[in-house]
């Protein structure tokens, strides 16, 4: 007889060293600050002081609107390039979040693709790219398309988006949520874009399941 497997309690992704996370249930503020305290930290000795109070200024600004963003999505965790010779890079982003359909009685949850479609499919897309795979085992569908510019939420330039929805093994309620964002060189489809997307898709095999 084949022993039960412990449940899945969280994840494991393999990221750059010079991308930071941000959890977004406990902790965040911490996260946020020794983020702000590192970039402010190289800004060179005789840089004039009201140019550098209008950076920092700005950089608290949009790195906070983008956790902000990511807690009202209710994600688990935002990571964001973080270069370590330059500053914070807010031209990319990660965020990680886990979807709970309801328990109810008497049925199933439904079909798990078509389940990962209806999911993906509670925000208007644009030309969305849809296929199916697996991540780690789960059965996973991958949602590729360009989000508008929206100044009023933050979002000052288009962006391209790929979303990852992946069953969670075990127990078909639970859906993980991988989106990852990118501006490119101001345009979500130019070259830059391209080489974001296959650089994130290359970090999904990456992706495990952590257990017990």
């Amino acid at each position: 007889m084949t022993p039960e497997r412990p449940p899945v309690t969280g994840y494991s992704v393999i990221l750059p060293d010079d991308w930071a996370r941000i959890p977004l249930r406990h902790g965040t503020q911490d996260a946020v600050r020794q983020i702000l305290d590192e970039a402010f930290s190289r800004i060179p000795p005789g840089a004039p002081r009201d140019k550098v109070g209008a950076y920092e200024r700005e950089l608290e600004r949009r790195l906070r609107a983008t956790v902000t963003r990511a807690q009202h999505s209710n994600a688990l965790d935002l990571y964001i390039p973080f270069r370590s010779r330059r500053n914070v890079n807010l031209g990319a982003s990660l965020v990680v979040s886990e979807t709970l359909l309801p328990r109810r009685r008497g049925s199933d949850a439904g079909a798990p693709t078509d389940v990962a479609v209806g999911l993906l499919s509670q925000e208007a897309a644009e030309g969305a790219d849809l296929t199916s795979g697996d991540l780690d085992g789960a059965l996973a569908v991958r949602r590729e398309h360009v989000v508008r510019a929206d100044p009023g939420r933050g979002a000052e330039l288009a962006s391209r988006r790929v979303e990852y929805v992946a069953s969670v093994p075990d127990d078909p309620h639970r859906w993980f949520v991988a989106a990852f964002s990118a501006v490119g060189s101001g345009r979500p489809d130019d070259e830059l874009a391209d080489a974001l997307v296959d650089w994130f898709d290359a970090v999904m095999t990456t992706f495990r399941w952590r257990r017990g």
